[in-house]
């Protein structure tokens, strides 16, 4: 009884869900050779020996698919194939994807969810550092000339100014950033 429910569970979350050559070659339609040679291109996504990331690697494959159709059909609106167009068309996405990685590596492209993580720490921080001020300073501008007041407020809100601008652009290299000789 309980394989079967194991084997009927339903899975919610595919996002770490790795699965073996045999299965991606299944799904694809190739062989197993050919989910090796695609992960040595950038297409599929290796996580370990002989196991690949399931969500990762269907969504390059689309991607890579897609990619092949829209120039083939931009570059041959007949629907011939042209066996050479589409090795060189295969290449053009293999050397695409290794830019958009080394690009990546080289800390000169972000990944959206490492901005979006380090803005939104970036923009919480600040906001609270505002929001703090009028108590921060409250007390201390009981009574006091306008004068003061406002250099008070002013000295402040530059202070908390200099926390965006004072950020550091390492915190949005990704885990594949590798320092290079011509880096800090």
């Amino acid at each position: 009884m309980a394989k079967a429910e194991t084997e009927s569970a339903k899975i919610t979350n595919v996002d770490s869900l790795t699965v073996s050559a045999a299965v991606l070659g299944d799904i694809f339609g190739v062989s197993d050779r050919r989910i090796r040679q695609m992960a040595e291109e950038g297409i599929i996504v290796r996580v370990a020996k002989g196991r690949y990331n399931f969500q990762e690697s269907v969504k390059n494959y689309i991607l890579s698919l897609k990619l092949a159709v829209d120039t083939a059909n931009q570059d041959n609106p007949d629907g011939e194939l042209n066996i050479k167009e589409e090795k060189a068309l295969h290449e053009r996405v293999k050397r695409h994807i290794s830019e958009l990685r080394l690009q990546t590596m080289k800390g000169e492209l972000h990944k959206a969810e490492d901005v979006e993580k380090v803005m939104t720490d970036m923009l919480t921080s600040f906001k609270t550092r505002v929001m703090n001020i009028p108590s921060k300073v409250a007390p201390v501008l009981e009574s006091r000339d306008a004068g003061f007041i406002k250099d008070r407020l002013t000295a402040e809100v530059t202070e908390a100014l200099n926390e965006l601008k004072d950020y550091d652009p390492k915190a949005f290299y990704s885990d594949e950033y590798v320092e290079g000789e011509d880096d800090d």
